[in-house]
């Protein structure tokens, strides 16, 4: 079986460093897709509350056979349920859906920069699940290095993860070097790129990473696909990376990326491509109607 590098997080949790991603997945296909990624070999699984299908994530594990200590369990707070003693409310309604006790890493899924009050309120909250071994580790995701600064004025603890939108055509420079200052794990959500587009958000030509020129020179040199070179990249810079896939032989492919190795002038190519344009929602961009959607009860 292929083994994925750990990465260990600022306070001594280690987490696989390649996870598998449910966003968009509907409800009715994750289950199968969840186990087919754990029977593949992956033992980390990304999802949110506003995905809709922890419990279908929950419920594949349990099925799967592999036991619960061996999978990291990663999930995210909506900002409806932002505020101390909502949050603490929202880490119920997670476990009760996933159907666990503890969860392995439980991150803020947006700054809500309209609201950030609620947002440091909200983080206190994960905090005092930290202390009390409700979670093994926090964090935030989408935080930009002025929200991720404004946050650590506020609060006691360094996050453990900040998940943001970064592949070969968005690598975020600013964002990677803010986190490795305070010492945060910068987490890829898209980390292939071209696969994943917001109606409405970033550039609407369309140009997919899968079909680049320079990332598909060095697939060929590799005799890998262009997906599993990116996938190699994340991870040869000390990332972690959430691709999501429904389709077995590409969740199959994604996870088969240990076998090779990047040179540095490889890396630095990749790298070059960065357009500075996202594909997603800008985080500074308050979005109330979306950000008050209610999370269902467990």
């Amino acid at each position: 079986m292929t083994t994925i590098p750990t990465l260990t997080l600022n306070n001594g949790v280690t987490m696989p460093a390649l996870g598998y991603g449910v966003f968009q997945t509907p409800p009715d296909e994750t289950v199968t897709a969840v186990r087919t990624a754990l029977e593949v070999g992956y033992r980390h699984v990304d999802t949110a509350a506003a995905y809709g299908n922890e419990r279908e994530v929950g419920r594949a594990i349990h099925e799967s056979g592999v036991p619960r200590a061996d999978v990291f369990v990663e999930t995210k707070v909506w900002v409806s349920d932002y505020g101390y003693e909502q949050t603490l409310h929202a880490f119920d309604k997670a476990t009760g859906k996933l159907g666990v006790d503890q969860l392995d890493l439980l991150i803020l899924h947006q700054p809500a920069p309209d609201r950030f009050d609620a947002t440091i309120a909200a983080y206190r909250a994960l905090e005092k699940l930290l202390a009390d071994g409700a979670v093994r580790a926090i964090g935030v995701s989408n935080f930009m290095p002025h929200h991720l600064a404004t946050l650590l004025d506020a609060v006691d603890m360094v996050p453990a993860v900040n998940q943001v939108e970064l592949h070969p055509y968005f690598t975020q420079p600013g964002v990677q070097s803010a986190d490795a200052r305070h010492g945060v794990l910068t987490q890829a959500w898209s980390p292939i790129g071209g696969i994943t587009f917001y109606p409405g958000w970033g550039d609407d030509s369309r140009r997919s990473t899968l079909t680049d020129s320079t990332i598909a020179a060095i697939a060929d040199a590799h005799d890998h696909t262009p997906a599993q070179v990116m996938l190699r990249w994340h991870l040869q810079q000390g990332r972690s990376a959430i691709p999501k896939s429904v389709t077995p032989s590409r969740i199959a492919e994604n996870f088969d990326v240990a076998g090779f190795e990047l040179t540095s002038d490889e890396l630095a190519a990749i790298d070059a491509l960065d357009t500075g344009v996202r594909g997603g929602p800008d985080p500074d961009v308050p979005r109330p109607e979306f950000f008050d959607r209610a999370i269902p009860e467990a």
